[in-house]
């Protein structure tokens, strides 16, 4: 953990990765929240078995290692015992991981706007309290978006996923982007091209499968087929976590804020947003590799 961040929250603990023992072949997604995490778990999912009807499981098969609700040593243990293939999620930012060579990391990043207002729905989605001074089930005063803009990228905040936290990751993960095994992908991209995405993400960490089985694979991993099918796609899907399955699939859209934030704060989240980043980081960020609202609206 010494050339490590340290990200310590609430919910997560990324001291956690120091008890297991990466493979080479590992898998790793690593996402800011609501930012397509589930979504890119289930294509690797499909494309390591090659099996459109794989039951994926993403809680137990492919966890979330930083979470702190099951015990390390038993998550651990778990991963270990494994023997085929094995790929696990994390919501920490790339400068909190263990970095090795020979481990995939797929980094998925969606316009913080989509990702804040997707997290508030999650939020009341969940069985758990601990946040609703940040997501009140009534905001009228929008306490909700002044967090989102002031709070910081660790500690408590960094669990309530502020803005802050969403560049971290994304300032973490083009310091490494040039490295071979670190790769970055946008949801705008994967929406509009989801059979490149499957290519890309295919050859990233070697699977080669037949035109007729990766139509199939693509079909199951659309966002209608996932979100007809919440319990079979959902983490913890079918296990009454989620108040509702269906609705951790509620919406894929792009443009999200439209309509529900004034002028006032989306002034202050372009000025935070021009103050960290440089024009052309920002619109991929926002955007993906098109750049600009018009495509990503397209997706």
């Amino acid at each position: 953990m010494t050339d490590r961040k340290l990200y310590l929250g609430p919910l997560t603990d990324n001291r956690r990765w120091d008890k297991l023992r990466l493979r080479p072949d590992d898998v790793i997604v690593v996402t800011p929240p609501k930012c397509g995490t589930t979504w890119m778990q289930t294509i690797v999912a499909l494309l390591l078995s090659g099996d459109p009807e794989v039951e994926t499981e993403l809680s137990i098969k492919m966890p979330w290692v930083d979470i702190r609700f099951r015990e390390m040593a038993e998550v651990a243990a778990r991963l270990e015992a494994m023997t085929a293939r094995r790929s696990m999620k994390s919501h920490t930012p790339m400068d909190g991981l263990p970095l090795q060579d020979s481990v995939q990391y797929l980094c998925v990043f969606r316009h913080p706007l989509d990702a804040h207002f997707s997290c508030r729905a999650h939020m009341r989605n969940m069985p758990l309290t601990i946040f609703n001074g940040w997501y009140p089930e009534d905001d009228p005063d929008g306490v909700t978006f002044r967090r989102f803009l002031d709070g910081g990228p660790e500690g408590f905040d960094g669990d309530a996923m502020p803005l802050a936290h969403i560049l971290r990751h994304f300032e973490a993960a083009m310091a490494l982007a040039e490295l071979p095994n670190v790769t970055l992908f946008h949801y705008a991209d994967m929406t509009r091209d989801l059979p490149g995405t499957f290519a890309k993400v295919a050859a990233l960490i070697g699977t080669d499968h037949p035109p007729h089985l990766m139509e199939q694979l693509i079909s199951v991993a659309t966002f209608g087929h996932m979100q007809a099918n919440p319990e079979r796609y959902a983490p913890a899907g079918g296990k009454g976590f989620f108040a509702s399955d269906a609705a951790f699939f509620q919406s894929g859209s792009f443009g999200k804020w439209e309509g529900h934030l004034n002028a006032s704060e989306l002034a202050a989240y372009n000025s935070v947003m021009e103050k960290n980043l440089s024009s052309e980081a920002r619109a991929w960020l926002e955007f993906g590799t098109t750049g600009t609202a018009s495509e990503a609206a397209k997706a």
